[in-house]
């Protein structure tokens, strides 16, 4: 059978994710993701207006005319997880093919929002939910299953293709959690499993994100300890306290409200993504938070829980808001420039349980708000996090796993890939023959 992959997005940059698998006659295109960079680059854009060629021409979503090389009919579009990257072109691009979107329950959820708030493109795919450790027929010859995996937020996959010459496996994006704060721990005797069956593992396709960090990627239960250190080391602080992290992040958020309950703060949860994933994840029953927890997405409802607090006594709130990157609109970004009810006074404590996304527009972003932190007197406490991606040590296992034929690199640019190409070499891969560094728009023939 004959095995092509297009390499269609995110093989440049980190961000709007897009690659093809062709076995046979059949295709299935893994992930269909937003560069969120290219969009903020770019003052006041609606992406929600604009046409899915204008976007292309601006590097936000891939650029998938590359699949007209592909003989062969789409019969899946599956994305990996909820984050923008990986979903955030599917209300642009997914129209194009007559193939159901399959996803975990929690990434179906996402998806199907994003399309109902988006109908410029009247995305009718079937959207079909598939949960880690269950297999779908592709056509008559292919199998594709779900492993689960652990990654920063909640729900999140890595597919795997059977083909009759080894299994595709499409490794964005995770770490290897064993003691995670949510759900199960990644599943790595089934990957081990997979190594071993049939034909193997044909292809790896690897998200190198952190490849460049020695160890291994510390469990979210750490991060769940750092947080907990830094909240009670201000327990008694009588001013404000206020924390951001990526709402995406359920395990975070449920980690920060349990112990805004513990130093005796009411949480509340403010902006539009907070209340989204939070209240998605509520509604699907991956979390359970307290009956009094208030969410508020709508400026105004923001605004009037802002006086609420402000009235009441800023020393009784912890306020958990969006805005960890800097975005210009953000919540915690509004609150720095004192555009909101909320009055930050010298002394207040800033939380920042999450790290700047490695990108220039997100570093000058998050810098210029947490220089405006610091004029209004703000005191920040910086990087409680831990990566949803593989250290070096965690790709090590992966490849030590699932013994790959082929090793194809991806989520970064080229200086992102130097890394784990070394990883790779020492692992006994040479380029050009079973390691491919490729770019996007480029078709990487395995099985002829």
């Amino acid at each position: 059978m004959e095995i092509e992959i297009a390499t269609i997005g995110g093989y440049e940059e980190v961000g709007r994710q897009m690659t093809a698998v062709r076995a046979g006659d059949d295709v299935v295109i893994f992930d269909m993701g937003l560069n969120l960079s290219q969009v903020l680059i770019h003052d006041n854009v609606e992406t929600e207006r604009m046409h899915s060629l204008d976007l292309i021409d601006m590097g936000a979503i891939p650029d998938d005319r590359v699949m007209s090389d592909l003989e062969g009919d789409v019969k899946a579009i599956v994305p990996t997880h909820g984050h923008l990257d990986h979903i955030g072109a599917i209300s642009k691009l997914a129209h194009r093919y007559d193939a159901p979107i399959v996803a975990s329950p929690f990434t179906i959820e996402l998806v199907k929002q994003q399309i109902e708030g988006e109908q410029k493109f009247g995305v009718e795919n079937d959207l079909v939910k598939m949960e880690a450790g269950e297999t779908m027929s592709i056509g008559d010859r292919n199998e594709l299953e779900f492993v689960n995996v652990t990654h920063s937020i909640i729900d999140a996959i890595n597919p795997v293709l059977h083909t009759p010459e080894g299994a595709i496996v499409y490794g964005l994006d995770k770490r290897m959690d064993h003691t995670p704060v949510i759900g199960d721990p990644i599943d790595m005797e089934r990957f081990r499993e997979i190594g071993r069956e049939g034909n193997g593992v044909l292809c790896y396709i690897e998200d190198c994100t952190n490849a460049s960090k020695k160890g291994r990627t510390p469990s979210e239960k750490v991060a769940r300890e750092h947080l907990r250190d830094v909240l009670y080391s201000v327990e008694d602080y009588d001013g404000g306290i206020v924390a951001t992290t990526f709402s995406s992040h359920i395990a975070r958020v449920k980690s920060l409200v349990e112990f805004a309950d513990d130093i005796g703060r009411q949480p509340v949860l403010l902006g539009r993504s907070m209340e989204k994933y939070s209240g998605t994840a509520e509604r699907l029953d991956f979390i359970d938070f307290p009956s009094d927890l208030g969410m508020f997405g709508h400026r105004k409802s923001v605004d009037r829980t802002f006086k609420r607090i402000m009235n009441e006594g800023k020393e009784n709130y912890l306020p958990i808001v969006t805005g960890h990157q800097g975005e210009p609109r953000a919540m915690l970004t509004r609150m720095a420039r004192g555009e909101t009810p909320y009055e930050l006074d010298d002394g207040d404590k800033v939380v920042f349980s999450a790290r700047v996304i490695p990108e220039p527009t997100n570093e000058g972003q998050r810098y210029q708000a947490e220089k405006l932190l610091g004029m209004q007197g703000a005191r920040v406490y910086d990087d409680i996090h831990v990566s949803g991606h593989l250290n070096q040590e965690g790709h090590y296992e992966m490849l030590d796993a699932l013994q790959p034929q082929h090793v194809i690199p991806a989520h970064q640019d080229m200086s992102g890939f130097s890394s784990y190409v070394n990883l790779c070499e020492s692992e006994g891969y040479k380029m050009g023959r079973d390691l491919h560094v490729t770019r996007n728009g480029n078709l990487i023939q395995l099985v002829d």
